[in-house]
């Protein structure tokens, strides 16, 4: 599957935001990871062994950041990922760049 056909794929459900007690809406970046990995399991054709992506990521439409995606014999890449709304949905923009 080609890399823009994957991305077109990869938009994460919104259940992965949790208020701060001081009125700051942040990722959860564990479900972050666990449905980054899920998607990426079938979008690019590899097992996906581990993802690690930034805790505490404030919830701010347009803001992007990125997580390390470790595949099946140990390639690493970077997935970036897009926060395109309040509600904390987001979408992967690009995936590549071995480590």
């Amino acid at each position: 599957m080609s890399k823009p056909a994957c991305l077109a794929i990869l938009a994460l459900a919104a259940a992965m935001a949790f208020a701060l007690g001081c009125g700051d809406t942040v990722l959860d970046d564990a479900k972050t990871e666990a449905a980054l990995e899920q998607n990426l399991q079938g979008a690019v054709g590899k097992k996906v062994t581990a993802v690690e992506c930034p805790s505490g990521v404030e919830v701010e439409k347009g803001a992007t950041f990125d997580c390390e995606v470790t595949l099946a014999g140990g390639e690493r890449q970077t997935a970036t990922l897009k926060i395109y709304n309040e509600d904390a949905d987001v979408e992967v923009t690009n995936l590549g760049g071995n480590k």
